[in-house]
């Protein structure tokens, strides 16, 4: 069997006294990931610890979760940031859906606009509160910041080894050689850019 890791949240804010926490979700299947009883292995303060999923819930769009493991705020906060990481069976998850990705799977894969133009390499994946940013290493080593939406990113394609952007205009320019620094530059998109969707493609969201 061969597994793969998948990042169901990120930790964020404490919420209350009693070591409630709030959720960036990174999953579009909450309510199978964090079912009451899952365990999680995170590092926390240098050392390694679980935290077992006694209850969550729901606030406006906002997930909440409860680790048996943290009584208290000061615990919840200083979990704050820390991945919450499971394996999956990849076979499994082919077969539920063939078209769905994980964005650890990306890392690699050639990034082509959709005029057929090379832009670069993915090298990773940010991850945001409002949205992920792919990092594409262009060929004149430049790192750009792509977001991670159906609009920009409208297709993914794990067995050809590409993945498909239609970025804004002038994202990927080189910038001016008397404007550029000793190291390679970062483009990042503009903040008028779309607003996360919560999907990174049309049938797979940031994580499964």
């Amino acid at each position: 069997m061969s597994t793969l890791d998948v990042i169901v949240a990120t930790i964020g804010r404490a919420h209350g006294l009693r070591g409630e926490v709030a959720l960036i979700l990174r999953t579009d299947l909450p309510e199978e990931r964090l079912q009451p009883g899952t365990v999680f292995a995170v590092e926390s303060d240098g050392r390694s610890r679980t935290l077992t999923v006694e209850r969550t819930r729901r606030q406006q769009d906002r997930w909440y979760v409860d680790f048996e493991e943290v009584a208290d705020r000061t615990d919840a906060e200083s979990l704050r940031g820390i991945d919450l990481v499971i394996a999956v069976d990849a076979e499994v998850e082919a077969d539920e859906d063939p078209d769905a990705w994980y964005p650890s799977q990306l890392k690699g894969l050639a990034v082509r606009h959709v005029d057929g133009r090379e832009l670069g390499t993915v090298v990773g994946v940010d991850h945001y509160p409002a949205q992920d940013l792919l990092l594409v290493r262009t060929a004149d080593r430049r790192r750009v910041q792509l977001p991670l939406v159906e609009q920009l990113v409208p297709e993914v394609d794990l067995e050809a080894g590409v993945v498909i952007a239609d970025p804004p205009g002038g994202l990927f320019d080189a910038l001016p050689a008397d404007e550029q620094g000793p190291e390679p530059e970062t483009s990042a998109p503009p903040r008028t850019s779309a607003r996360a969707t919560g999907s990174a493609s049309a049938t797979s969201p940031t994580e499964r």
